[in-house]
């Protein structure tokens, strides 16, 4: 490797220019990025270090690529920067979230429209006024990916927090009694990055949990289902890459 590609590797995703496609999905679990690179044609990995695992290939044709983000806002930032950086223009968020609205089973297919910024890392980047939405022909692409593979839909607002443990009922009671359809730790960082950086950025979830059902499954009950769900989130991911190609 000469000193100027030395220059242009990423310091935390360990790729440079050429190693990534336009498309990206980013999964937080780098276990679910090797999931999702088993559904890719000629999937190769390009980098793995920390919680970032890359890989490219292609889905029906089209060049994507998948990087995992670990868990928050500030590894799910330093991904975006970094594969904005080498030339990635279009993300995809293919994550896990906690229900929100009690008709929301567990194992649900969620895409997150915005978030509520309680995520700690967007102020960063942009003032509190200024709104976390998803770009628009994202959320197209994946509400028409998910009809178009027959799985039934929540669409709306979630919101995404800082710490995992952190307990603040009154907040999640006023956020759950206007819609908010999800809680999760990285969607409103990505679509404030995205959105400063000039990327186009979506969210696609599968639920994991619902502390608002009235019966709660067994964690082993919980896993299974999410599972299932999983599996929806990475078909829809991917159908909207091939959509958003082809409007491209």
């Amino acid at each position: 490797m000469t000193d100027s590609q030395e220059v242009e590797v990423q310091k935390h995703i360990r790729c440079a220019p050429g190693d990534v496609a336009r498309c990206v999905l980013l999964p937080g679990d780098p276990a679910r990025a090797r999931r999702i690179a088993e559904e890719l044609e000629g999937a190769r990995l390009i980098a793995e270090n920390r919680e970032y695992v890359v890989f490219t290939g292609r889905s029906n044709g089209v060049p994507v690529s998948v990087c995992s983000t670990g868990i928050g806002g500030s590894s799910a930032a330093i991904a975006l920067e970094e594969l904005r950086n080498i030339g990635a223009k279009l993300f995809i968020r293919v994550g896990s979230a906690g229900g929100r609205r009690e008709d929301i089973p567990i194992g649900s297919l969620v895409v997150v429209t915005a978030a509520y910024r309680g995520d700690g890392v967007s102020d960063e980047y942009l003032p509190l006024g200024f709104p976390a939405v998803a770009d628009l022909d994202v959320n197209n692409a994946l509400i028409q990916a998910a009809k178009e593979l027959g799985f039934s839909t929540y669409t709306g607002i979630g919101t995404t927090r800082s710490a995992f443990y952190a307990r603040h009922p009154e907040l999640n009671e006023r956020l759950r009694q206007v819609g908010v359809v999800a809680a999760e730790m990285e969607a409103a960082t990505l679509f404030i990055v995205g959105a400063h950086r000039g990327a186009k950025v979506g969210c696609v979830v599968a639920t994991d949990s619902n502390i608002y059902l009235d019966e709660q499954p067994t964690l082993a009950e919980k896993e299974a289902l999410y599972m299932q769900g999983e599996k929806m989130t990475i078909r829809t991911a991917l159908r909207a890459v091939q959509l958003l190609e082809v409007r491209s």
